[in-house]
């Protein structure tokens, strides 16, 4: 099973930029360009929801319709790490963002769908 840690997240102010990383650790290091990974957030009171996902090449992306044309997902698999960069941040942005890897050639954007997942960083964005 794959291991994730994300970084990145912090507290800024709506319209803002961040750029979330996620990296790969452990015996996974190896096998990271085989996975499928997804950025997903849960806000409190809420359930977690798909936010991006990249296909393993990197030359098919998913985002869910709030964050296109805002957020773009990216990823090197030479460094074994997945980038979520966030522009015009708003303060519905505000969650807890998690990484995650699915093991497959299909995209999803369930979490079901996914068998990694890191532990999350928090973002904030105040108005």
């Amino acid at each position: 099973q794959v291991q994730l840690v994300e970084s990145g997240g912090g507290l800024v102010q709506a319209g803002d930029s961040l750029r979330l990383s996620c990296a790969a650790s452990g015996r996974t290091f190896s096998t990271f360009s085989s996975y499928i990974l997804g950025w997903f957030r849960q806000a409190p009171g809420k359930e977690r929801e798909f936010v991006a996902a990249i296909s393993r090449s990197g030359v098919t992306t998913l985002y869910t319709d709030v964050v296109k044309g805002r957020f773009t997902i990216s990823r090197d698999n030479a460094k074994n790490t997945v980038y979520l960069q966030m522009n015009s941040l708003k303060p519905e942005d505000t969650a807890v963002y998690y990484c995650a890897a699915r093991s497959s050639v299909v995209m999803s954007t369930t979490s079901t769908g996914y068998n990694g997942w890191g532990q999350g960083t928090q973002v904030t964005v105040s108005s």
